[in-house]
């Protein structure tokens, strides 16, 4: 993973690797607001992030099972 300083602007490369990073992380299951928390960054930077690595963001909320018996 790329090492990030808070506050301090990501381009060229380093933000290609990012969004690489963070594209694969979201496809496995981890959260906008997990991956915000484990960069040090904020929702919105991320969100923006994914977006730009046009990563299929999934919808709100987490996932309800059906129960099969009822």
């Amino acid at each position: 993973m790329v090492e990030l300083r808070k506050h301090a602007r990501v381009a060229g490369a380093e933000r290609e690797s990012l969004k690489a990073d963070l594209k694969r992380r979201y496809a496995a299951g981890e959260s906008i607001r997990e991956l915000a928390a484990s960069t040090g960054r904020s929702y919105g930077f991320v969100h923006r992030l994914l977006v730009e690595a046009g990563a299929l963001l999934r919808p709100r909320g987490r996932v309800r099972r059906v129960n099969a018996g009822a």
